[in-house]
């Protein structure tokens, strides 16, 4: 009888499993303190104390306060990307993708320190002594070019320009989350996205 063999991790894989998961959580924990705190009120002990690690675990992946806020960053907007992916792969027509975006964006900022930290990070960066990533580009660049294949399949309010209607669902989209952020702790804010959805752009209101 033929006799399996088992694979065995080698004990660099392990290290290197470990390390990528105490990243993830260190990442967690500095997007939970920047969201709470702020940029400024935020240090690599408050990060430690909420990992459950030690300041020089802190420092082993992260060279100081700056690289873990560019990383919390990078982090954001990564999942603002993955975000525009998954919508795309739905095969909704245009303006229905982009409801959906919209709708799955503003729940992300209610529910995910990660972006809750990125926008604070971002309102915040003059503070921070390395650069971010620019805001709302990839994000606006998406729903404009959802909004051109909707004119091309009639499906846009008469007369109404797809590059200019972007920026006002971007505008008014990351305004609301940021005013819902203030008033009601996001609490509201994808109440808040479907009243944008109605008056800028009713074609989505059954969607």
């Amino acid at each position: 009888m033929r006799q399996e063999t088992r694979h065995t991790p080698a004990a660099g894989d392990l290290k290197q499993e470990r390390a990528i998961r105490t990243r993830a959580l260190i990442l967690d924990a500095a997007a939970e303190t920047f969201a709470n705190k702020g940029y400024p009120d935020t240090t690599m002990l408050d990060v430690a104390q909420l990992t459950g690690a030690t300041k020089g675990a802190i420092y082993f992946h992260f060279a100081n306060k700056n690289a873990l806020a560019a990383a919390v960053a990078d982090e954001f907007y990564t999942r603002l990307s993955v975000l525009s992916e998954e919508v795309e792969g739905m095969g909704l027509p245009p303006c229905a993708a982009v409801a959906e975006l919209l709708l799955r964006t503003g729940a992300l900022f209610r529910d995910n320190k990660i972006a809750q930290a990125g926008a604070r990070l971002q309102l915040e960066h003059s503070l921070i002594e390395v650069p971010l990533p620019t805001p709302f580009v990839g994000f606006l660049t998406f729903i404009s070019r959802l909004l051109h294949f909707a004119e091309a399949d009639g499906d846009l309010p008469e007369g109404a320009d797809p590059d200019v209607l972007s920026r006002v669902l971007v505008s008014a989209f990351f305004g609301a989350q940021h005013m819902s952020w203030v008033l009601n702790d996001r609490q509201d804010v994808v109440d808040r996205v479907q009243e944008i959805l109605g008056a800028v752009l009713p074609t989505t209101a059954s969607a």
